[in-house]
């Protein structure tokens, strides 16, 4: 399974320097809205070191971590519910993600002008829950005749009716649907936009990076959503350089790891997602499952055979492979064991599964 995160924000607000520096792609990032009109995919690794320990136990010849696709989205204006800018465009391509991932602007340059004339974190975040919320509230309105009628024939359908009726009067208060409380698998066939779990980038200025003060302010606006500081510009050039080169600038602004680490990071938190690692001569790899996935389950995610004909799998922790130096001693010191079909996945459990296809 791969992840999908949709980058959205104002125009202007850096989410293409954002998106240039998660691929390394050369996605047009020019100066005036939607210069962004398709959405760009870029595919990106989730950073874990110990993938490497792995492929020097295993001796393997690569190394493949989880995946995480994000999707630059044409920058969302006022009145996009309604069609403004490329409103349409952008509400139909982030119906498709998992995720949104809100890049809002807290950095002053007067060469990079601000469509709404004024840089005002607050005010952004609101024109974009507001469109997203709208475009919720259309989608409701035309779906609640038909579930009325589907509810006097079937009984089940009234409970789903009745999430719906409640989303709309969340929607209607100017609030988000994502934790709000209401029972979203009830309404997840609606598609709706802010019933996805929202990440908040905040691109700011390299020596604001720093400032306490203004992170616990900007991190109050978003709360109980984590908020994540960047400059997009310093993650550009981070991932021109080689890894000696980006710690050294990394610690040079304060920091400990780059930004975007962060980003991938918080975004397999926010989605309950945890990684199971493979390894062998050819490859050491993550493999994204959700916290709470059973052993097939897992399996099937590297292929459905594995999940169809699952029979046992035989599991280790990272940690305990790693005191014990090689599978051959991991055994030996009783730390390997074999799982059937109700065991719960752990979060770094190195794994081969025994199938019968």
């Amino acid at each position: 399974m791969s992840l999908s995160i949709g980058i959205v924000g104002l125009p202007n607000v850096g989410k293409s320097t954002l998106f240039n520096a998660l691929t390394k792609n050369n996605v047009l990032a020019a100066n005036y809205p939607f210069a962004t009109i398709e959405p760009n995919v870029g595919v990106v690794g989730v950073p874990d070191p110990r993938l490497a320990v792995l492929a020097n136990i295993f001796s393997s010849e690569k190394i493949l971590p989880a995946a995480v696709s994000f999707v630059d989205i044409a920058g969302i204006v006022k009145g996009a519910s309604e069609g403004a800018g490329l409103g349409n465009k952008f509400l139909a391509n982030i119906r498709e993600t998992d995720a949104i991932c809100q890049v809002i602007r807290v950095f002053s340059d007067g060469d990079v002008v601000h469509v709404d004339g004024k840089v005002d974190p607050a005010s952004d975040i609101e024109t974009i829950n507001t469109e997203l919320a709208l475009a919720d509230l259309q989608t409701i309105e035309k779906a609640i005749p038909r579930l009325e009628k589907e509810a006097r024939i079937q009984k089940d359908r009234v409970a789903v009716l009745e999430a719906t009726k409640a989303a709309e009067k969340i929607l209607g208060d100017g609030k988000v649907l994502h934790g709000s409380g209401i029972d979203l698998s009830l309404i997840s066939e609606l598609g709706l936009l802010t019933a996805k779990p929202f990440l908040y980038v905040f691109n700011v200025d390299a020596a604001e990076l720093a400032d306490g003060e203004l992170r616990k302010k900007m991190s109050a606006l978003v709360a109980p959503a984590e908020a994540i500081f960047l400059d997009a510009k310093t993650e550009m050039e981070l991932s021109e350089l080689d890894d000696a080169e980006a710690l050294e600038l990394l610690q040079s602004i304060g920091l400990d790891e780059p930004g975007l680490s962060t980003l991938a990071r918080v975004g397999f938190v926010t989605l309950g997602l945890q990684t199971y690692l493979t390894a062998g001569p050819k490859e050491a790899r993550a493999w994204t499952i959700h916290k709470g996935d059973t052993a097939p389950v897992a399996a099937g995610v590297i292929h459905t055979d594995f999940q169809k004909g699952f029979i046992k799998a035989e599991v280790v922790s990272f940690e305990d492979l790693v005191a014990a130096g090689s599978m051959v001693e991991a055994k030996a010191k009783g730390k390997v064991r074999m799982e059937g079909k109700d065991y719960i996945m752990s979060d770094g459990d190195v794994v081969e599964f025994r199938f019968n296809v």
